[in-house]
C-alpha cells in the first residue's frame, strides 16, 4: 500500500472535537487505500503552557529537562488521537520520538534530526496498524527526549514522509493553502494551486508563516511533495512540488512581510580588511542569525554598515556588538526597531527583467520610503517603517497582478 503522511497542527487537534474531525479526515485516506502515518502537534495552546511552566520553576533551566517537560504535549495528542482513531475502527498505534526513533544532535531545545529508523514502523504496517506520532520531538545520542524547536511537527512530519518514502506529506492547518499574500493584509488575496519548493522555502523565510522553514528545505532535499490543507475544509489545498511539475507560473507568485525585524547601523567603521569578521563572526557565536547587510563607504576611509536581525535576536545582537566594539572600531549604533521587510518572490523572475524597477516604481507611488534593499535569483526584499508594511503588501499584490488567476 502507498504511504500517506498526514500532520496535524495545533490548531487542528485543540480539543477532543477537533481531535475527532482530524481522525475523520485520516479514517477517509484510510477508506481510500492508504497506508496513514499521521504526526501530531500538541493542543494549541498547550506548549506555551509548559514553557511557562518551566520558566517559573527555573530561570536559567537544563534543557535537557526543559525537553522531557514540554514534549509531554504531543505524548498526550498522540495518545488521543490513536484512541479517536480505534473508536472509528482504525487500527492505530501511537509511536513517541524514541520509540520510532527519531534520533537527533544533542542540541536539546533546538535539535537537528539524524536519523530515522523505520523498520519498526513498518513491520507494524505489514500488521495492518497506523501510526500515530507524536511531533517535535526524537531521541538524542545520551538517549534523552530532545525537541527540534519552532515548528518542530512541520518537520518531523516532512523527515518521516523522507525516511518512509511515502508518496506525499499534507499538512493541515487553519489555512485552505498558501496565498498569493496574507489574506488578513489584502483581502484578494489568492490561493495557489501550485508551488515550487524553492518559492516556498523564501516565503517562508521572508515571513510566510504556513510552512515551517526546515520543513521546506527536507521536502526540496528529499523531494517529498507537500498538499497544504484545510483541517476545517474539504477544499484543495496548495501542492508544493518540483518546479518542473509547474506548466508556467507568474513573474512574481507571492508577497511575503515581516513585522518581527529590527535594524542595526554601526557608524564610522574604518574600513580595513576583515572588519565585517569582526562585526559578523561574534554575532554567529552568539546564535544570532542576519539578514539583509549594507555598507556604505565614505571617501575618508570610514564606513557604516546597516543590517537586520529578528526582534527574538535584538537585545542579544546589540549586547553582542557592544562586547565587541574595541575589536570593530566603531564611532556609534543606532538601532530600530520600527520596521519591517516585504518581500515579493517568483521563480520566473529567473526569465524576466525589470522586477526590482516594478516594484520600486509601485513603492515611490504609494509614497513607501525603501531603507535596505537585498535579492536572490528569485527574490526582492526591501525593509520599509512597519506603519508602512500593509500600503507595501497591497500595492505589490496590484501591481504584480496577484488578485487575478
Amino acid at each position: 500500500m502507498a504511504i500517506l503522511v498526514m500532520k496535524f497542527g495545533g490548531t487542528s487537534v485543540a480539543d477532543l472535537a477537533c481531535i475527532r474531525n482530524a481522525a475523520e479526515k485520516v479514517k477517509r485516506e484510510v477508506d481510500a487505500g492508504w497506508q496513514v502515518a499521521v504526526v501530531v502537534s500538541a493542543m494549541s495552546g498547550e506548549t506555551n503552557r509548559l514553557v511557562g511552566l518551566v520558566r517559573d520553576v527555573s530561570k536559567l533551566y537544563d534543557a535537557r529537562e526543559y525537553d522531557a517537560v514540554v514534549a509531554s504535549g504531543e505524548q498526550v495528542t498522540s495518545g488521543l488521537m490513536a484512541l479517536t482513531l480505534q473508536e472509528m475502527g482504525v487500527p492505530a498505534r501511537s509511536w513517541q520520538g524514541w520509540q520510532i526513533p527519531l534520533k537527533t544532535d544533542s542540541s536539546h531545545g533546538a535539535a537537528r534530526i539524524e536519523d530515522i529508523d523505520t523498520t519498526a514502523m513498518l513491520a507494524k504496517f505489514d500488521e495492518g496498524l497506523h501510526a500515530v506520532c507524536a511531533g517535535f520531538q526524537g531521541v538524542s545520542a545520551d538517549n534523552r527526549i530532545a525537541t527540534l524547536g519552532r515548528g518542530g511537527s512541520d518537520t518531523s512530519a516532512v523527515a518521516l514522509a523522507a525516511a518512509l518514502k511515502a508518496e506525499r506529506c499534507d499538512i493541515y492547518t487553519d489555512v485552505d493553502g498558501v496565498y498569493t499574500t496574507d489574506p488578513r493584509v489584502e483581502p484578494d488575496a489568492r490561493k495557489i494551486e501550485r508551488i515550487a519548493f524553492e518559492e516556498m522555502l523564501e516565503l517562508a523565510s521572508q515571513g510566510a508563516k504556513v510552512l515551517q522553514t526546515r520543513s521546506v528545505e527536507l521536502a526540496m532535499r528529499y523531494k517529498v511533495p507537500l498538499q497544504v490543507r484545510s483541517s476545517f475544509s474539504d477544499a484543495p489545498g496548495t501542492i508544493v512540488c518540483d518546479e518542473e511539475e509547474i506548466v508556467e507560473s507568474k513573474v512574481v507568485t507571492g508577497v511575503a512581510s515581516s513585522r518581527e525585524e529590527a535594524k542595526i547601523t554601526l557608524q564610522d567603521v574604518s574600513d580595513r580588511p576583515g572588519v565585517a569578521a569582526a562585526i559578523f563572526g561574534p554575532l554567529a557565536k552568539a546564535g544570532v542569525n542576519v539578514d539583509m547587510i549594507v555598507q556604505n563607504i565614505s571617501d575618508h576611509g570610514r564606513t557604516d554598515m546597516t543590517f537586520t536581525v529578528t526582534l527574538d535576536d535584538f537585545d542579544r545582537a546589540v549586547a553582542t556588538i557592544e562586547t565587541a566594539k574595541a575589536d570593530i572600531g566603531f564611532e556609534g549604533l543606532v538601532a530600530d526597531r520600527d520596521v519591517a521587510k516585504v518581500s515579493v518572490v517568483g521563480i520566473g523572475m529567473r526569465s524576466h527583467t525589470g522586477v526590482a524597477q516594478r516594484m520600486f516604481a509601485a513603492l515611490a507611488e504609494e509614497g513607501v520610503n525603501i531603507q535596505v534593499i537585498t535579492t536572490s535569483e528569485i527574490k526582492v526584499s526591501v525593509l520599509v517603517q512597519r506603519r508602512y508594511m500593509e500600503l507595501a503588501v497591497r500595492a505589490l499584490h496590484s501591481a504584480f497582478e496577484l488578485d487575478s488567476a
